[in-house]
C-alpha cells in the first residue's frame, strides 16, 4: 500500500514539477517596469521634447495598458495549463450498512487523481507559451503603433506652427504693400484697382491663416487623445524639426521588417501554437490514468470475538479512461490542422501585405525627400530673390502690382511646401520605423 502511495505522489511531482516553469522567448530587460504610474509621468511644458510626449503615451495610453496586461493574463494561464486536474475526493454514505464479517460498513471516503498521459501537459503549456508569447509580439505592436500616432500628431503640429509663421510673415509683408499701394493711390500714382486687388489678396491670406489656427484645434485635441488627457488640455508649441539624415537600403529595410515586425511574429507565434494543438489532439487518442485509494469506515462485528472485528478497509484503485469516440478525436485533429493552415496562411498574407505598405511609404518618404530638396536647395531661395527684386521694382514704380502679387503667392507657396516636406519626412521615417519594428540609423543635420 505504502508503495502505491509512494509511486502515486511520484508521479504527480514529475508530472507538476518538470514542466512548471515558462519558457518563454521574452527578454526580461523589454519588461516595462512600471504600465501605469501618473506620478511618474512626464510635465508638458514649452521645453517638453518628442521624448517626453512618447514617455507620457508610453505610461497613461490606455489601449497600451489593456494589450499588457492581455499578455500577464495570458502569462498566468502557462502553470495553469501544465498543472494537474484537481483530484476528486468522494464520501459515500451507507444508508443501511452492508454487514461484512468484520463488521458493518458504514462510510467510505475516497480520493483519486487523474495524471495526463506523459506529454499532454507539455504540449498544453506550450500551446499556452506561443499564446503569451504572440500577445506580447501584440503589445509591442501597439506600442510601435502609439509611438508612429505620437510622432506623426506631433510632426504635424510642428508644420502647423511653422506655416502660421510663414503666413503670418507673409500678411505683414502684404500690410506693408498695401501701405505702399494707398499711398501712391493718394499720390495718383496707382490705379484705385491695383489696392482692391491688394485688399482681395490681404483677406485671401488672413483666411489661410485663420484656417490654420482653426486646424490646430483638433490636432491637439489627437494629440490629447493618445495621452489620454482631456481634450481641452494645453499643449505646448512645438518647436521647428530637427531632421535626420538615416542610412538604409530598400533589402535592408525588408529584412528588418521581416525579422523584426511585432505583428509578423506574432502570428508566427500563433501559427506555431496551432501546430502544437494538433500534436494535442492527437494525444486524445491516449487514455488518461487515474489513481486512487479508498478507505472504508467498518463498525465493530455483531461478534466481538472474531479477528480483525472493526477493521477499516484500504482500497487501491487504478483506471484509465476510453477514448473510444474515434469520431470525435479525429474531426479535432482535423480542425487542428485546418486551424494550422488557416494561421500559416494568415501569416503568408500579411507579411505581403506590410511589404507592399513598406514599398508605398518608402516613395513617400523618398518623395519628401526630393521635395525637402527641391524647394529648400533651389526653388525657394530663387522665389525669394525674385520677391526682393520685384518688391524693389514695384516700390520704384518700375513693375505693376500684379507682378508683385504673382512673386509673393509664389515664394509663400514654396514656404508651405518646404514646411509640409519637412512634416512628410519626419512622419514617413516614424511610419518606416513602426514597419521595420526598430530605429532606423540616424545622423544630426
Amino acid at each position: 500500500m505504502k508503495t502505491l502511495i509512494l509511486i502515486t505522489l511520484l508521479l504527480m511531482f514529475i508530472t507538476e514539477g518538470q514542466f512548471s516553469m515558462a519558457q518563454t522567448e521574452i527578454d526580461p530587460s523589454q519588461l516595462p517596469k512600471k504600465i501605469s504610474s501618473s506620478d511618474s509621468l512626464p510635465v508638458l511644458n514649452e521645453s517638453a521634447d518628442l521624448n517626453a510626449f512618447l514617455t507620457y503615451a508610453a505610461i497613461n495610453n490606455p489601449d497600451l495598458k489593456a494589450a499588457y496586461y492581455r499578455w500577464t493574463a495570458a502569462m498566468e494561464k502557462i502553470s495553469q495549463a501544465r498543472s494537474l486536474p484537481d483530484p476528486l475526493f468522494n464520501y459515500g454514505y451507507f444508508i443501511r450498512s452492508v454487514e461484512t464479517r468484520v463488521g458493518p460498513q458504514r462510510h467510505r471516503f475516497e480520493i483519486r487523481q487523474t495524471i495526463p498521459w506523459f506529454g499532454k501537459l507539455k504540449a498544453q503549456g506550450t500551446v499556452a507559451e506561443q499564446e503569451a508569447n504572440a500577445l506580447w509580439e501584440n503589445y509591442e505592436a501597439v506600442k510601435l503603433g502609439l509611438f508612429y500616432a505620437v510622432k506623426k500628431i506631433y510632426y504635424e503640429l510642428a508644420y502647423l506652427n511653422r506655416a502660421l509663421l510663414v503666413m503670418n510673415e507673409n500678411v505683414q509683408l502684404l500690410i506693408y504693400l498695401e501701405n505702399v499701394l494707398l499711398s501712391k493711390y493718394r499720390s495718383g500714382i496707382a490705379p484705385h484697382s491695383s489696392l482692391i486687388k491688394a485688399q482681395v489678396e490681404l483677406d485671401k491670406l488672413q483666411d489661410r491663416l485663420n484656417s490654420l489656427k482653426d486646424l490646430q484645434k483638433p490636432v491637439r485635441a489627437q494629440m490629447n487623445s493618445v495621452l489620454n488627457r482631456d481634450t481641452d488640455a494645453p499643449i505646448p508649441e512645438v518647436q521647428e524639426i530637427k531632421l535626420d539624415t538615416i542610412r538604409f537600403t530598400d533589402a535592408q529595410l525588408v529584412d528588418s521588417l521581416v525579422r523584426n515586425n511585432p505583428q509578423l511574429k506574432s502570428s508566427k507565434f500563433r501559427m506555431n501554437l496551432e501546430k502544437e494543438t494538433i500534436r494535442l489532439a492527437k494525444q486524445n487518442y491516449i487514455p488518461d490514468i487515474s489513481l486512487g485509494l479508498e478507505y472504508i469506515d467498518i463498525g465493530e462485528a455483531l461478534n466481538p470475538n472474531i479477528i480483525d472485528s472493526g477493521k477499516d478497509a484500504f482500497v487501491a484503485k487504478v483506471g484509465i479512461n476510453l477514448p473510444i469516440w474515434f469520431g470525435r478525436n479525429k474531426a479535432a485533429v482535423s480542425e487542428a490542422k485546418a486551424r494550422y493552415i488557416s494561421a500559416k496562411e494568415f501569416q503568408a498574407n500579411q507579411r505581403n501585405e506590410l511589404v507592399g505598405r513598406l514599398e508605398v511609404v518608402l516613395y513617400q518618404f523618398r518623395e519628401a525627400k526630393r521635395k525637402l530638396n527641391l524647394y529648400g536647395g533651389l526653388l525657394l531661395p530663387r522665389a525669394e530673390q525674385a520677391l526682393n527684386v520685384t518688391q524693389s521694382a514695384f516700390e520704384s514704380g518700375k513693375v505693376d502690382f500684379l507682378d508683385l502679387i504673382d512673386s509673393q503667392r509664389t515664394y509663400l507657396e514654396f514656404e508651405l511646401a518646404l514646411e509640409r516636406a519637412r512634416s512628410d519626412y519626419m512622419q514617413r521615417l516614424a511610419e518606416l520605423e513602426m514597419l521595420t519594428g526598430k530605429e532606423i540609423s540616424k545622423g544630426g543635420s
